[in-house]
């Protein structure tokens, strides 16, 4: 039923006896999906470009001191074929593949494509945890209601997740980008929105020691990370459709994450937006760095 890709290609170059679907506790599922970017394009090589940097990230990694693909296996499944029909279609065939490694007791990686993906894999989840919160680390807020004529919009995907998931369970961090509308709907409807600016000024470190205990105390214990690669700062991420200056620096972010996998339960994250440039490698190889990271924290 899940063809995974070779040694040659799939996520960290992983021999065959760790990369069986069968035996592997981790699955990266390939979406690259492209339908809405509305500046610079490329999220359509996101997942491959992702794929080929990771053969040059070490297995071994020396915070957490272990290889989790020798400890859990780490398979990657054929890319999702979700340019073809629809949007609905696409989402559909997203959301019923989430649903499928969920009951097969998979730790999900979806790796896109444009951020539009995510509504559907989060759907999944959160039929199946019912007190599910999302983290969203992002530059923009993604709340328009839609955006040049779609719903569907990578701008408007959570919107969409908020018709399903009670909004003050969604957690964003690093937001710096927004409409009015969209600041609006944050105070209306409860959701709680780390501006980047309120982090660089120390809002949250005036409240607790450090700033990242408060996206963390507003998560329950069920937590869903989605990660746009455009809330990294474009010094060290570059390689995105619509960059926003004063975003995450690298150290910060591995500290949120880390704890987040400390304190909660991820049960799934996806890693979307990266729009790789030719000949210039090292955002590909942050992007891959950052899906390992996440394993490592999240997978126990």
């Amino acid at each position: 039923m899940w063809k995974t890709l070779p040694v040659e290609e799939n996520f960290l170059g992983i021999e065959d006896e760790f990369s069986q679907f069968e035996n592997s506790r981790v699955v990266i599922v390939p979406v690259p999906y492209e339908r809405t970017v509305s500046y610079g394009g490329g999220t359509l090589k996101g997942p491959s470009a992702i794929l080929d940097a990771s053969h040059f990230v070490e297995f071994y990694d020396e915070e957490t001191g272990r290889e989790v693909h020798r400890q859990f296996g780490i398979a990657t499944i054929e890319q999702l074929n979700v340019n073809a029909g629809s949007p609905e279609n696409a989402l559909e065939l997203i959301y019923s593949t989430t649903k499928k490694l969920i009951s097969a007791n998979k730790f999900m990686v979806m790796l896109g494509g444009e951020h539009t993906i995510s509504q559907a894999s989060i759907a999944a989840y959160a039929e199946r945890y019912r007190d599910l919160s999302v983290l969203h680390i992002d530059a923009h807020s993604d709340l328009r209601d839609e955006y040049q004529g779609t719903k569907f919009s990578h701008a408007s995907v959570m919107a969409r997740v908020c018709e399903y998931l009670d909004p003050p369970r969604l957690v964003q961090v690093g937001i710096r980008a927004q409409s009015i509308e969209e600041a609006e709907f944050i105070k209306e409807r409860g959701i709680t929105t780390l501006y980047a600016h309120e982090i660089r000024a120390g809002k949250y470190s005036k409240l607790l020691k450090y700033w990242y205990d408060f996206p963390i105390e507003k998560l329950t214990d069920h937590v869903y990370v989605t990660f746009d690669v455009d809330g990294f700062d474009p010094s060290i991420m570059p390689s995105t459709g619509t960059p926003e200056p004063n975003g995450l620096l690298w150290d910060e972010t591995m500290r949120l994450l880390a704890k987040i996998g400390e304190r909660k339960h991820v049960v799934g994250c996806d890693v979307v937006e990266l729009a790789p440039i030719e000949r210039f490698h090292h955002p590909d190889l942050t992007a891959a760095k950052l899906v390992s990271k996440m394993i490592n924290y999240f997978v126990r």
